[in-house]
């Protein structure tokens, strides 16, 4: 296990923990690779009743390292471009696992969960958020969609306008505000957030495990989740190939504003 993440084991209560902290916990491949790996070693942990994800230092995650766009060609070729079903199943994979992880998950929120974090943090069962947190999906600003459950994972969430203008306008919303909406569970005090987190922990743990598992497949199993991974896939692949991306990526490297021309 890399130390871009760390697993700590506090009684039946693992916690996974995004160590990126300089980064404000941006995620590259590498991080991606290493929580991917932590979730599939709490599926082999028999004695584990609940997981905790959180981020060290200043933030939860600011979303995707987009300097990592730079060794897309390195790792899956020069013609990256028109393989962009492989690239977005490699991603789409990791947080499915996630989700489809028979324990309970809870992901404590707080600075920023953007894009590629929010996936994430959409893919766990319940989010606690501190106050102050700033939630976004920004992809569209770059000439992309949120393409790794971010969409249809939100519409199962908040219904499709309040998704909508979530994606649409690609801007960043406060942990009030997400709560309002049902992205968040709730909102507590930034100091009392891991304390939150290991509460729930402790009430979930008074319920019979093979309970908790099976409820959670059922009620995840309720929503057509594949069907939205898939749309977004072919929708990305769509996207990587145009423009407006590469403008949107160019203009974020460089911290100016996009001009986009919608080819």
């Amino acid at each position: 296990m890399t130390d871009l993440v760390k697993t700590v084991i506090r009684g039946a209560v693992l916690e996974i923990v995004l160590n990126r902290p300089d980064k404000r916990n941006a995620i590259n491949s590498h991080l991606y690779a290493a929580f991917d790996a932590a979730v599939n070693a709490a599926a082999r942990q028999s004695d584990i009743r609940v997981v905790l994800i959180r981020g060290e230092g200043k933030a939860f995650s600011a979303g995707i390292d987009y300097t990592d766009f730079l060794r897309l060609q390195e790792e899956y070729g020069p013609d990256w471009q028109q393989r962009m079903r492989k690239i977005t199943d490699d991603f789409q994979r990791v947080l499915t696992n996630l989700e489809r992880l028979e324990l309970p998950t809870i992901a404590l929120l707080h600075g920023y969960c953007l894009g590629l974090a929010l996936e994430l943090a959409l893919a766990c069962d319940i989010r606690i958020a501190a106050e102050g947190t700033k939630l976004g999906l920004p992809e569209t600003r770059l000439g992309m969609i949120p393409d790794v459950g971010g969409t249809t994972r939100l519409v199962r969430l908040v219904g499709p306008g309040k998704a909508k203008e979530l994606i649409f306008t690609g801007r960043q919303i406060d942990a009030q505000l997400a709560e309002h909406w049902g992205i968040i569970n709730y909102v507590v005090p930034q100091e009392e957030l891991l304390a939150a987190g290991d509460t729930l922990a402790e009430e979930i743990k008074q319920a019979a495990p093979l309970a908790v598992g099976m409820a959670k497949r059922v009620i995840d199993g309720l929503a057509d989740i594949d069907r939205g991974l898939i749309l977004e896939g072919w929708a990305q692949s769509q996207l990587f190939s145009s423009e407006d991306f590469m403008e949107g990526v160019q203009a974020k490297m460089m911290g100016r504003e996009p001009d986009f021309k919608g080819r």
